[in-house]
C-alpha cells in the first residue's frame, strides 16, 4: 500500500472545490475501498463531509475519523443501495477488471449523485510499453498485456477501462468532463531525477504485486502451473530491472459533474 500511494503521489490532489464547498457537509462515497485509506484521508482532510467507503471485503479498520465508515457493497450490482441524488462526490480508482459493465456502473454513479455532483475516476493502464520501443513482445514486460487481456476476457471483465472512461462517462449524460494523463516510468532508467523517483516507487508497487494478480487467473483460468507463474513472474522482474528497457505504465485520471439541472 505504501507503493501505491507513493505513485500515485505526484498526481495533482487538486479535487474540484466545488465537492467539498457545495454543501455544509458533502457525502462522499468511495466505490472499491480497499484498505479504506484513500476514504479515511480524506475524512481526515475534511472534517465536514461525511465518508462511506465500500468493498466486498471487510479489510478496512476498526479505527477510523467519525465520519467514515465502511459498507460491504456489490458495485458490480445493476442497482446500489443508496438512494437517487444522495451523493456530492463519487471516487473510483483501480476497478480494472472488477465490472461486467461499465455504461450501467456510471448509470448508476449519475443516479446517485445529486444534482451538481462530481465524480473522479483514476486507472492504470494493465500493460506496459516504452516510447522508443525498446519494450517490445519478445521481452514479458510487453507480453504481460496479453494474458491479462485472456483472463479477463473469459470472466466477461472488462480491462481496458482506462481507454474508454473518458468517453463512457460522457454517454452516462456527466458534462464538464477533463481526462488528465500520466506516465510513470518503470524503473530508475529516466535522466530526471523526479521520474526516477517516480520510477523507483512504480517499480516496487509492480513488485509487489506481480503474483497477486496473475496466480489465480493464470492457474486457474489459463491452465498455467503454479511454478510456470512464477517463473513468468521472475521474469518481469528482470525486465524492470533492465535499464535497457524503458517501460512506461500509464495512468489516467477522470473529473465530471452530473449537470445541475437534471
Amino acid at each position: 500500500m505504501s507503493q501505491f500511494r507513493h505513485l500515485t503521489s505526484p498526481v495533482p490532489q487538486d479535487v474540484p472545490q466545488q465537492i467539498v464547498s457545495g454543501s455544509i457537509a458533502p457525502a462522499v462515497l468511495d466505490i472499491g475501498t480497499g484498505t479504506g485509506i484513500w476514504a479515511i484521508d480524506f475524512a481526515d482532510e475534511h472534517p465536514e463531509a461525511e465518508v462511506i467507503g465500500t468493498d466486498l471485503s471487510p479489510i478496512q479498520p476498526q479505527w477510523t475519523p467519525p465520519n467514515c465508515h465502511f459498507e460491504i457493497d456489490d458495485a458490480d450490482q445493476s442497482h446500489w443501495t443508496f438512494g437517487s441524488s444522495t451523493i456530492d462526490f463519487v471516487h473510483v480508482r483501480s476497478l480494472f477488471g472488477c465490472i461486467t459493465s461499465w455504461p450501467a456502473f456510471y448509470a448508476e454513479c449519475y443516479r446517485i449523485l445529486k444534482p451538481g455532483g462530481w465524480i473522479e475516476q483514476a486507472e492504470f493502464s494493465p500493460g506496459f510499453y516504452s516510447d522508443d520501443d525498446t519494450v517490445t513482445d519478445a521481452h514479458i514486460m510487453g507480453d504481460w498485456i496479453k494474458h491479462g487481456k485472456k483472463c479477463f476476457e473469459i470472466m466477461g471483465k472488462e480491462i481496458m477501462v482506462f481507454e474508454k472512461m473518458k468517453s463512457q462517462i460522457e454517454e452516462a449524460g456527466f458534462v464538464d468532463v477533463e481526462e488528465r494523463k500520466y506516465k510513470w516510468p518503470i524503473g530508475t532508467w529516466p535522466k530526471d531525477p523526479r521520474m526516477k523517483e517516480i520510477g523507483t516507487w512504480t517499480r516496487a508497487h509492480l513488485n509487489a504485486g506481480l503474483e497477486g494478480w496473475t496466480l489465480r487467473g493464470l492457474t486457474g483460468l489459463m491452465g498455467w502451473s503454479r511454478e510456470e507463474v512464477l517463473a513468468y513472474c521472475a521474469g518481469m522482474r528482470a525486465d524492470m530491472r533492465n535499464p535497457k528497457l524503458h517501460g512506461i505504465h500509464e495512468m489516467r485520471v477522470v473529473f465530471a459533474r452530473k449537470p445541475a439541472a437534471d
